[in-house]
């Protein structure tokens, strides 16, 4: 089996295939280190959003149910084997307007029924929390399930671990890939010049993955869009690890890190063209909460910004997952949810794998 892409779900797709007992070759340009800065892991904070999701059915939402479980398995998994995943649970979302305030309560009545923890907080109660949430939020959803796990921090502990299982990785550019006979059905052509044969071919390559395709007459524009982030370096006596969880405000995440450190994330700039550099202006109104911000967080000492490109099917439901030609398969274009979906599309794509062509 041979992956095309090293972003969390194409490492977190060799893993599964690894446990399955087949064995997988990856293929990235990266390598075992660190992506490059337009990555599409790069962008991410990690929030996992899978029982706030509003719609209660599709597929959506079975992907979203799914990859929450399997998150926890594979934090079991690898915690037996004394690594665990970094995950944080917890989840607040804000409303800044009433309709999404009356939203959300309804929300919490229909989850509640159907045994999800998900409970609402009133104004009063998001007073009380330490530090200051901002001023304008008329109440919020907690969903103690829900939560946030590290992306980087992740992808190289699975990646460490599919090593350890015997994984090949090639630290080299797929710049084609071309169909062919007998039991090695595809053919990868790499930049540096060799062609590698393998029987399925699974395209994980994020906005890379319609170039590739193209040739083959599979038309799947992706659009990039920018995500943008800060950590910050919080006031002394500030620490926003006693918040119950990642909070949402007005699109906006606020993630909670160790050591007083708070990341500031969203993705703000869509439609851009690959490798265009964030607007300052975005940058700062993101520093600011769009006007929002409290004391606390204005204090705060920026430490670094970041940024990268998400990949967004163009005319096509994201996520992405597609057998396109017998034992040719294409995990890409999760947009904003790689991190949270990369679980339930590796198991998409190992079950496709066991059906066979």
């Amino acid at each position: 089996m041979t992956v095309l892409g090293a972003g969390l779900v194409g490492v977190a797709t060799a893993w599964l295939l690894l446990n399955r007992g087949y064995p997988v070759c990856l293929i990235d340009p990266a390598g075992a280190g660190e992506q490059a800065a337009e990555a599409g892991t790069r962008a991410a904070l990690g929030l996992l959003m899978a029982q706030v999701y509003r719609r209660s059915s599709g597929r959506g939402w079975r992907l979203r149910q799914r990859s929450l479980q399997l998150w926890q398995q594979w934090s079991d998994q690898l915690a037996q084997q004394g690594s665990a995943l970094p995950f944080r649970p917890g989840l607040l979302q804000l409303a800044s307007e009433p309709q999404e305030l009356e939203q959300q309560q309804r929300l919490v009545q229909e989850r509640s029924a159907k045994g999800f923890p998900l409970r609402s907080l009133s104004q009063e109660e998001l007073v009380q929390l330490r530090p200051q949430v901002p001023e304008g939020a008329l109440g919020g959803l907690l969903s103690p399930l829900d939560g946030q796990l590290d992306p980087i921090a992740s992808r190289q502990l699975l990646l460490q671990d599919a090593l350890s299982r015997g994984l090949e990785l090639v630290s080299d550019r797929a710049e084609a890939i071309a169909a062919s006979s007998g039991a090695d059905r595809w053919q990868v052509q790499l930049a540096s010049g060799p062609r590698l044969q393998t029987p399925w071919l699974l395209v994980c390559a994020g906005l890379a993955s319609a170039a590739l395709l193209e040739p083959l007459g599979h038309q799947r524009p992706l659009a990039p869009v920018l995500g943008q982030a800060l950590e910050l370096q919080l006031p002394a006596g500030c620490d926003a690890e006693l918040w119950p969880g990642s909070v949402l405000w007005q699109g906006i995440n606020l993630v909670p890190r160790p050591g007083r450190r708070l990341w500031l994330g969203a993705t703000l700039e869509p439609d851009l063209v690959a490798g265009a550099p964030g607007d300052p202006a975005a940058l700062e109104a993101l520093r600011q909460l769009q006007g929002h911000a409290p004391d606390w967080l204005l204090a705060a000492t920026p430490l670094r910004q970041w940024q990268g490109l998400r990949a967004r099917p163009v005319g096509r439901p994201a996520p992405l997952l597609e057998a396109l030609e017998p034992r040719l398969l294409l995990l890409s274009g999760h947009y904003r949810n790689g991190v949270l979906l990369a679980p339930a599309s590796a198991e998409w794509a190992a079950d496709q794998i066991a059906a066979g062509p």
